[in-house]
């Protein structure tokens, strides 16, 4: 249901995206295949191509590009982020750095960048390139402070949210507002779809951090416990951290400094007795509720309701 109202714009974001990752360097076509081969939810796509609908567009109107430069600066920050974490598995398959090594990842990614803005360009909007390109620096804003964070268990939960909301949230806000100014929906609409879009993507990268210590690797696509392993203090750990016994405490802290999984089954264990996953689920379906709740300015429509369905599926899926 929430796919089906767009799938002749789905199908066309599909045949756009390969047109448009044609290039004459061969590494650059098969780096960039490999990854859009590799899957993935593209639920940031979907989201530009639902909220223009909902604001009156036509099927196979300007959201369909648009759909795709969301979907290539995604792409672009996967790369990069493996590249920094040092990852070897995501959605089930290895890294591109892992088949072609850091430097092509790094580089295709920054083809991938660029390309975007070259699509972006051709849709001649200059609101939608000014919020195209703030979104894109809070992106790179959110990478550092992560880094920032990585290995500091002292890392509080405000410098958590404001991580995720640059990291992750700014990309779903900015794709649902483009949407709305390409219609040129007004005020209303843009505004609550930039907030609709930021909860959303907060709730979602919430639920993505607690699957770290609750899924498994071949529902999830990636290995668990990666967070840990890289340092990365997320909200699980923060709760645990924060009302968490001495010797939890004490566990938890050594673990984020020292990164590695040797302490995963321990620090698990700490999560679940602290109640640190179902702390970081309240946080997700309130950040939920708010994405619903901001969709109410706008027209009851098959795509707002399935707006309201994909909203309820960040915090309810299991990968």
């Amino acid at each position: 249901m929430i796919r089906s109202p767009v799938g002749v714009d789905l199908a066309a974001v599909d045949a756009t995206v390969r047109r448009e990752l044609a290039s004459d360097v061969a590494l650059v076509n098969q780096v960039a295949e490999y990854i859009i081969q590799s899957g993935g939810k593209r639920l940031r796509p979907l989201l530009v191509l639902l909220a223009a609908r909902a604001c009156g567009a036509e099927s196979r109107g300007p959201q369909v590009p648009m759909a795709v430069v969301i979907e290539f600066i995604h792409t672009a920050t996967l790369l990069h982020d493996d590249v920094v974490d040092g990852s070897h598995q995501r959605r089930g398959r290895e890294t591109a750095n892992e088949v072609w090594g850091n430097a092509a990842s790094v580089l295709v990614g920054d083809f991938l960048y660029s390309r975007a803005f070259q699509v972006m360009v051709r849709l001649g909007n200059p609101r939608v390139m000014q919020v195209m390109a703030d979104a894109t620096n809070a992106i790179a804003e959110g990478e550092v402070l992560q880094l920032m964070n990585a290995g500091d268990p002292d890392t509080t939960e405000q410098r958590y949210l404001e991580v995720i909301y640059r990291k992750t949230a700014k990309l779903f806000e900015a794709g649902a507002q483009v949407a709305a100014v390409l219609q040129n929906a007004g005020p209303e609409a843009e505004l609550a779809l930039a907030a609709y879009g930021r909860h959303l993507g907060l709730a979602f990268q919430l639920i993505d951090d607690s699957l770290d210590y609750r899924s498994s690797a071949k529902v999830r696509g990636k290995n668990l416990g990666d967070d840990l392993a890289e340092g990365k203090p997320t909200l699980p750990l923060i709760h645990a951290l924060r009302t968490g016994s001495e010797t939890e405490r004490a566990l938890i802290r050594r673990a984020i400094e020292r990164g590695g999984l040797d302490d995963l089954p321990a620090v698990t264990r700490a999560i679940e007795s602290t109640g640190g996953l179902e702390y970081t689920a309240r946080l997700a379906r309130s950040e939920a509720d708010q994405a619903l709740a901001a969709l109410e300015p706008l027209p009851d429509t098959v795509h707002k309701e399935a707006l309201r369905q994909l909203a309820s599926f960040a915090v309810s899926r299991s990968y």
